[in-house]
């Protein structure tokens, strides 16, 4: 069993909600409560994070990785991984009351560029019509070695 880290899905099939008044000054923008999405991970608490934010209209979604119930799924398929990612981000924002089509950018974080098709088409898979803004990048390791690639996602409700 792979251990869980920051950034990973404990329990990528759940999320669920907790209401929490916006930080300090965030009523003074409008922008009205903000929506914590757990995804039941452990590490939540522990680091201080939620799976998804929302605040009025707008979602952000956690970099997440290809963790579900503890386990990496797709070990050294690039693509399967981003396949994995993209759902657990979609039930993200399913809990937060978005969809996947108000998604407006996502953030692609993989270990080897080299990848970047395999991973590019995973993606476009999903987001081939709706076409947010987005941006892959190199970076040295994410928090698990079997982790090939995490994504971020901000969506914005009409």
């Amino acid at each position: 069993m792979t251990a869980l880290a920051p950034g990973c899905a404990a329990r990528g099939d759940s999320a669920r909600a907790d209401d929490a008044p916006a930080p300090a000054g965030g009523g003074r923008l409008g922008w009205g409560m903000r929506q914590n999405i757990s995804s039941g991970s452990p590490w939540e608490a522990k680091i201080g994070y939620a799976r998804a934010v929302r605040v009025g209209n707008v979602v952000h979604v956690s970099g997440t990785t290809a963790t579900v119930n503890g386990e990496v799924v797709g070990e050294g398929d690039p693509a399967e991984q981003t396949r994995a990612i993209l759902g657990i981000i979609r039930r993200a924002l399913e809990t937060a009351g978005a969809r996947l089509e108000d998604v407006v950018r996502t953030r692609i974080y993989v270990t080897d560029i080299r990848q970047w098709e395999e991973i590019g088409l995973a993606h476009g898979e999903v987001f081939g019509d709706i076409r947010p803004a987005t941006t892959m990048v190199q970076v040295a390791a994410l928090i698990d070695p079997l982790h090939l690639v995490e994504i971020e996602a901000e969506a914005i409700l009409p």
